[in-house]
């Protein structure tokens, strides 16, 4: 599997990251062709005190090929679009990654 993840960081006016990324960002990234899943992380904070992030949104696809495919469609063309300026800005900060997931089975337990 291969994702898209993007770091939204505090910015000094919360509810305009919120509108962009609630009815731009969320909506297109919902349209993309060969989406397997999507996860959003709500920031809280980090090991000792406040994190500079907000937001983590991850798209998964089922292989790098895919995700290219997706981000080559017209809907992943207005996606970056409407992402760059927020990139330009440093307010977000992407990157790709490959993912391996192990499943963990939990044993019998003796009663």
């Amino acid at each position: 599997m291969y994702k898209l993840t993007t770091i939204y960081r505090q910015v000094d006016d919360p509810q305009t990251l919120e509108d962009f990324f609630s009815a731009t960002n969320l909506p297109l990234a919902e349209q993309l062709p060969g989406l397997i899943k999507s996860e959003v992380s709500r920031i809280n904070h980090k090991p000792g005190g406040q994190s500079r992030f907000t937001l983590m949104y991850e798209l998964y696809f089922e292989s790098k090929e895919a995700l290219q495919a997706a981000f080559a469609s017209a809907v992943g063309v207005q996606l970056i679009r409407a992402l760059q300026p927020w990139a330009d800005a440093r307010i977000i900060t992407w990157f790709y990654a490959d993912v391996y997931e192990e499943s963990l089975h939990e044993t019998d337990e003796e009663e």
